[in-house]
């Protein structure tokens, strides 16, 4: 169960970041860690063997019942007829306009039972949203305050996985999961997702079971190399992977086309929400970006972004991104001036420091 204290709130695992000597930091209203031993060990810890991290913040709505299908096809973009129990879907939920409220995961356990996985800091805007816009025999319930979840990832994450459940217990692809995994002894639906472009996995659980499946984890992956992180190497990592984040690269205002997210819109599909606002709006007047910053400098956030003298966009995300060693940002560009390899400058605290429009991800564990 949360604690509340200061009104922050402390996930079930918040003794075990004590214990462990974790940096915190409130973060979506939680105290969460945002370091343990060093954000660029951990990061590179996640990419040559395996980091865990606390995600319990993260936000699961369930929705059930004859019309769940239905409603899910309405509120969300992406097309969910047809699709396996035990597979999962990127998605956006968007506004009447075509803005993103949110990118969520949808996890289909039979044809009237769906979880949806929402950000932490959207928990509550998008449960009022969907309470808001069913209809029929459809129910939607909170349940993130029972659920504890740890992000298992890096390249050794399927091997300390096997030291605690059975092989075929493990989802085998990308966005598949299982239920009613037993893992060290503790019970958990087991997905294989991430936010860090590493092979590795998510475990849910009933929170009062949070603190002993984190400690078989920590105690089966030791010998792999297995750290726990923070949310500093959680956010170098999903940069570093070319993964975007609400409320930098998306949000209310930036259609899913904007945020080169198409992937997750099935416009084919009947009408949901939004679909109208895409229509009208057409092909995208802006894009996100990678850039690579080849001049002296690191690019953060809010950064204007020129190309002979003339502002074209600005940067949504940036880092020095430890495993790759360059300074690497995300932005939003004109689209007719988003092209690979367009030589642009970013004002970086008052100095233009010189970068190139980059394919994204930076980097790729298929490459």
């Amino acid at each position: 169960m949360n604690i509340y204290k200061n009104d922050v709130k402390q996930t079930p695992l918040f003794g075990v970041h004590i214990e462990y000597k974790g940096k915190m930091v409130p973060f979506a209203g939680y105290s969460l860690p945002v370091q343990y031993t060093g954000v660029i060990a951990e990061h590179k810890a996640v990419r040559t063997a395996a980091g865990m991290f606390d995600v319990s913040h993260m936000g699961e709505i369930m929705f059930s019942g004859v019309d769940a299908l239905p409603n899910l096809q309405k509120i969300f973009t992406n097309d969910f007829s047809g699709i396996p129990d035990g597979k999962i879907r990127y998605s956006l939920m968007c506004n009447d306009d075509g803005g993103v409220i949110d990118d969520v995961l949808v996890y289909k356990y039979s044809p009237e039972k769906y979880l949806v996985v929402v950000n932490a800091s959207n928990r509550e805007k998008d449960f009022a949203w969907i309470k808001s816009r069913l209809s029929g025999d459809a129910v939607a319930e909170d349940i993130s305050d029972g659920i504890a979840q740890i992000a298992l990832q890096g390249p050794n994450s399927r091997d300390i996985l096997l030291k605690l459940t059975q092989k075929g217990m493990i989802p085998e692809k990308y966005y598949t999961f299982r239920d009613e995994v037993e893992v060290g002894g503790v019970k958990c639906m087991v997905s294989q997702t991430g936010y860090t472009g590493e092979l590795g996995y998510e475990l849910y659980a009933d929170a009062p079971m949070a603190v002993a499946l984190w400690r078989a984890l920590y105690d089966a992956g030791r010998e792999y190399g297995l750290v726990p992180a923070g949310l500093g190497a959680r956010d170098t990592l999903r940069l570093e992977a070319g993964m975007p984040l609400y409320g930098h690269e998306m949000d209310e205002t930036v259609t899913p086309f904007e945020a080169d997210l198409g992937f997750g819109v099935n416009m084919s599909k009947g009408d949901f929400i939004g679909k109208a606002a895409l229509e009208r709006r057409g092909d995208p007047n802006r894009i996100r970006v990678g850039l690579r910053v080849t001049g002296r400098g690191i690019a953060r956030e809010n950064e204007t972004v020129y190309m002979g003298g003339e502002e074209i966009g600005r940067t949504t995300s940036g880092t020095l991104c430890p495993y790759i060693d360059y300074p690497a940002a995300m932005a939003s560009l004109d689209a007719e001036r988003s092209a690979a390899g367009t030589k642009v400058e970013i004002d970086i605290r008052g100095r233009l420091v010189t970068a190139e429009v980059v394919p994204l991800p930076f980097y790729s564990r298929k490459k």
